[in-house]
């Protein structure tokens, strides 16, 4: 599939702008242009939060609308599924399989928060020590929230910050990566049709520095959501004071083999899960740390499973690891490889890159001080680290900067209750990989993974505010 290459315009306060400076987006197989997107300046910027400060004011989104709305826009993203995949494929080179999978995650979500709104309700407080007094909450927008989304999922993981904070009434602006802005567009398209009003929907492209920062600085702002690296994250942090936040960091997520685990469903799923998109997910398996009475019939099992994975053109249905998004990463994560490899680790399967595809990379004799294992590398990556005690192996995987997600392979019902106290991280997936999650259960990390949580029913609790209100009845 080709896209004729109109120049796609930003959404500011109901309108579409055209403007001279474009970001120019490719495909990430062919190399080829794919499509221009209008880039903002910092007028354009402070219109759009002018817009979205007074459309909060006006407070003209009661929640039966929000219901239509919401639910409008996954039926209409359900029926566009097809176009929105090809787009997802072809400037983020994810797989067209998993773009699909990416569409229809995103209608559930939207579906979800749809639901969460029709459920905010406040509490009537017993009045123990207070007589004549009726005590209740209610629950209130917070105010103005700007997303700040990555490219790794350009669809989801808008519709993530973007569903719950319209389901609490709330104004947003959005700012997605620049390279995979053109879905970001496609949605903001059809939340306009589903009928969001006129300010509470915004969408931006620009970079960090110019439009984020100016963002940032804004204190007509509430709330800032945002899916990035730690570095960023804490820069936000920082800027924006007692405004809230919600923080989507890094992570390097391991998965521990144990002895009694199911062997072969492992190798199988982790072969499938360290390289899904390829390697460019948040909880994407990084590490495996492996029994070492078990470690030898688990490598081999998995790196038969790894050579036959399929890499090449994201628009073939066969496909499973498709390319990075961009050469600079390629380049970055190549060098990873090879400085670990001089420094004693060694490369099992891979460690070669064609074009901006990095072929799928088994590493093993990996130490802790090697990039590969103590950064994130957003990649086609795994390091195979072998254990002795299952607490060697809890020790391990704590031993990280991060602490989103892991997993553990084990039939030991005693240890299965035990290891979510001692692992630290803010999911733990039994008898399955670290990279699981369904779009309904809270999903956040601790450490410099990140603050709060996603999931339209636990995200919605960081975008409104409980009122107490206290009523003289003497």
């Amino acid at each position: 599939m080709t896209v004729s290459l109109v120049k796609e315009k930003l959404l500011i306060d109901g309108e579409w702008i055209d403007t001279d400076q474009t970001h120019k987006i490719y495909n990430k197989y062919t190399n080829e242009l794919f499509t221009e997107i209008s880039k903002a300046d910092e007028k354009m910027v402070d219109k759009a939060v002018e817009g979205a400060f007074k459309a909060y004011k006006k407070e003209n989104f009661p929640p039966q609308q929000r219901y239509k709305v919401l639910m409008k826009t996954a039926e209409l993203l359900l029926e566009k599924l097809e176009e929105i995949a090809k787009i997802i494929a072809q400037e983020g080179g994810k797989p067209i399989t998993e773009a699909r999978t990416e569409v229809r995650r995103s209608v559930s979500t939207f579906q979800m928060a749809a639901e969460e709104s029709k459920r905010l309700v406040g509490e009537i407080i017993p009045n123990y020590n207070a007589e004549g007094r009726f005590i209740y909450t209610v629950k209130k927008p917070v105010g103005v929230v700007v997303a700040i989304t990555p490219f790794n999922f350009p669809l989801n993981l808008v519709s993530h910050k973007v569903a719950p904070a319209l389901a609490a009434g709330n104004p947003v602006i959005i700012k997605p990566a620049s390279d995979t802005a053109t879905t970001t567009i496609k949605l903001s398209e059809i939340l306009v049709e589903a009928g969001v009003p006129k300010g509470y929907l915004h969408c931006l492209v620009g970079s960090g520095s110019v439009v984020g920062e100016q963002l940032l600085q804004d204190e007509r702002i509430a709330h800032y959501t945002f899916t990035g690296s730690p570095e960023v994250g804490k820069h936000i942090q920082k800027t924006i004071g007692f405004r809230k936040a919600t923080l989507e960091l890094g992570a390097n997520s391991a998965t521990i083999v144990h002895h009694d685990g199911d062997i072969e469903a492992a190798a199988s799923k982790l072969a499938k899960m360290a390289f899904a998109n390829a390697g460019q997910i948040c909880i994407s398996v990084q590490r495996i740390y492996v029994q070492e009475s078990i470690r030898e019939r688990f490598l081999e099992m998995f790196l038969h499973q790894v050579s036959l994975l399929k890499v090449g053109d994201p628009l073939d249905p066969e496909t499973n690891v498709g390319p990075m998004i961009s050469g600079k990463e390629v380049a970055r994560i190549e060098s990873w490889v090879k400085e670990a490899e001089l420094q004693g680790a060694n490369i099992e399967i891979g460690g070669k890159r064609e074009g901006n595809i990095f072929y799928p990379t088994v590493l093993t004799n990996v130490t802790g001080d090697m990039k590969v294992l103590r950064e994130e590398t957003f990649a086609p990556v795994v390091s195979v680290i072998p254990y002795d005690t299952i607490e060697e192996a809890i020790d391990m995987v704590n031993d990280s900067k991060y602490g989103l997600q892991a997993g553990i392979y084990t039939k030991d019902l005693a240890l299965t209750y035990k290891i979510p106290y001692l692992l630290e991280v803010g999911g733990v997936i039994i008898n399955d990989t670290c990279c699981y999650r369904i779009d309904q259960m809270p999903y956040g990390g601790v450490k410099e993974s990140g603050l709060g949580k996603e999931g339209p029913a636990f995200a919605i609790k960081e975008l409104v505010e409980d009122i107490t209100v206290v009523v003289n009845l003497e």
